[in-house]
């Protein structure tokens, strides 16, 4: 049994934290945690984005939140590409590190105050565990992939999940384009 998934969700919150306190301090393992953060966030994230938000925003009220968080995956993509692209050496590195701390930091503290509550307080215990064995199943399904071995299916999910209508006859780059649009409004 994988256990009640806002409590899954906010482990695998407190590991990134973890990961991003080590990339700070410790310059000299970036080039191997890089791969560990980015093959997280996005296993991660797309879980999230395929059993978690559907429910949230189905069943739990959770809609509007639902919607903006999934804006700020999106975001936190492209900064997951930008620091997987930089050289972990160079003097930028620490610049979109923190870019990307800043965003994942502000998105994590707003899932913890409104979605991940409304989900608790709105779906029963025996949804909760449900939702955290579909959580985990499909976490476990995408690690050690990156952000851009994104999906087809997976961004139209995504652009559901935004509350973006009219994406089902997009092909993948125009969807990408169209949800990173979203994100930037």
């Amino acid at each position: 049994m994988a256990g009640d998934v806002v409590d899954l969700i906010m482990q695998d919150h407190r590991e990134v934290e973890r990961l991003f306190d080590e990339l700070k301090e410790n310059p000299e393992k970036r080039k191997g945690l890089v791969p560990v953060l980015t093959t997280l966030l996005s296993a991660h994230s797309r879980a999230e984005e395929a059993e978690v938000y559907p429910a949230a925003a189905a069943e739990a009220g959770e809609a509007d939140d639902v919607a903006h968080s999934q804006e700020e995956h999106v975001e936190a993509d492209q900064l997951l590409e930008k620091l997987a692209g930089t050289d972990p050496d160079s003097a930028n590195f620490d610049k979109v590190l923190q870019d990307l701390i800043d965003a994942v930091s502000h998105h994590v503290e707003e899932e913890e105050s409104k979605v991940l509550p409304g989900m608790r307080s709105n779906l029963s215990a025996e949804r909760l565990a449900e939702l955290g064995e579909a959580f985990a199943a499909s976490r476990k399904e995408h690690l050690g992939e990156q952000p851009d071995d994104i999906t087809r299916e997976e961004l139209l999910q995504q652009a559901r999940n935004a509350d973006i209508s009219g994406t089902s006859s997009l092909g993948k780059e125009e969807l990408k384009e169209k949800l990173r649009e979203q994100a930037s409004e």
